[in-house]
């Protein structure tokens, strides 16, 4: 362990007034996937199930991420290593072509799980606060996980790569996915009740590309450099009713050249939107 070290003996840069010592979450190991899931099964609405029957081809739609469920626990490859389990939760929404007039719109769950191994330190002692004070202690409610990291996953929407229809004899191993591991709040994000099970019909399975970043974190007292209380540098406004000419207001409002002139070259496209445009 590294001696401590005082705030006063803490040499201060030109424009810092004071080193103080703040509680924070410290990253001890972090990382970021470029996943690309492929035949992964879509669990659809019961009525997207019967349009899905009945369909003769699939348009690929989009993916929206509810929801991440994450696992923190030691494993044995050293000391302070822990693996991460996550199961991602996705919303699918395309166009399937019954052979009428007008494609019928599916909805659907999907799920992936992805095992990632981290450096998380270690940590002993238990740490309690004063918030919640007065209520009363319940044994079920008791953290007795305290000594591992928190696990912290930021992911942003997938891209649907590839969408295949299939008829389920083909795929007879696919397994189902049993309700209970599947949150009631996931649920309660479709309109209809889910099909799980492995009946006859025809099924959709997709390929996606998810971009995420992980990493562990554990709380920490850190000495830092301070500069100064943050001060607001505009003024509240007092009344409720914006008493400013509306087109005085617009005056104010830069001009938006950005959506008029496209970028000439690369580098003014985010990366994420450049492969969007190359898979359509």
């Amino acid at each position: 362990m590294p001696d401590n070290i005082e705030a006063e003996a803490i040499e201060l840069e030109a424009g810092r007034t004071e080193a103080t010592c703040v509680h924070t979450r410290k990253i001890f190991d972090s990382c970021q996937a470029k996943d690309c899931v492929e035949d992964l099964r879509l669990y659809p609405t019961a009525s997207g199930q019967k349009a899905i029957n009945e369909a003769l081809s699939v348009r690929s739609g989009r993916a929206e991420l509810l929801y991440v469920y994450i696992e923190v626990q030691p494993v044995g490859m050293g000391r302070g290593f822990y693996a991460v389990d996550m199961r991602f939760f996705y919303r699918m929404s395309m166009e399937v072509n019954c052979g009428c007039s007008r494609p019928a719109l599916v909805d659907g769950l999907a799920v992936f799980d992805k095992r990632a191994v981290l450096f998380g330190s270690e940590a002993t002692s238990k740490t309690f606060s004063s918030r919640g004070a007065g209520q009363r202690v319940r044994l079920s409610s008791l953290d007795f996980d305290a000594s591992l990291p928190v696990a912290v996953c930021e992911a942003v929407d997938p891209i649907v790569l590839a969408t295949r229809l299939t008829d389920a004899a083909e795929r007879p191993e696919a397994g189902e996915l049993p309700l209970a591991e599947v949150p009631a709040g996931i649920l309660s994000a479709f309109d209809e009740e889910i099909v799980f099970d492995n009946g006859p019909g025809k099924r959709i399975y997709f390929t996606l590309g998810q971009f995420s970043i992980l990493r562990l974190e554990r709380d920490a007292h850190l000495l830092m450099p301070v500069y100064d209380y943050c001060m607001p540098d505009k003024e509240c406004c007092c009344s409720e009713k914006n008493e400013d000419d509306p087109c005085e207001v617009f005056q104010r409002v830069d001009f938006p050249l950005g959506d008029f002139f496209p970028p000439s070259n690369a580098s003014g496209i985010d990366p994420i939107t450049k492969l969007r445009t190359n898979c359509c």
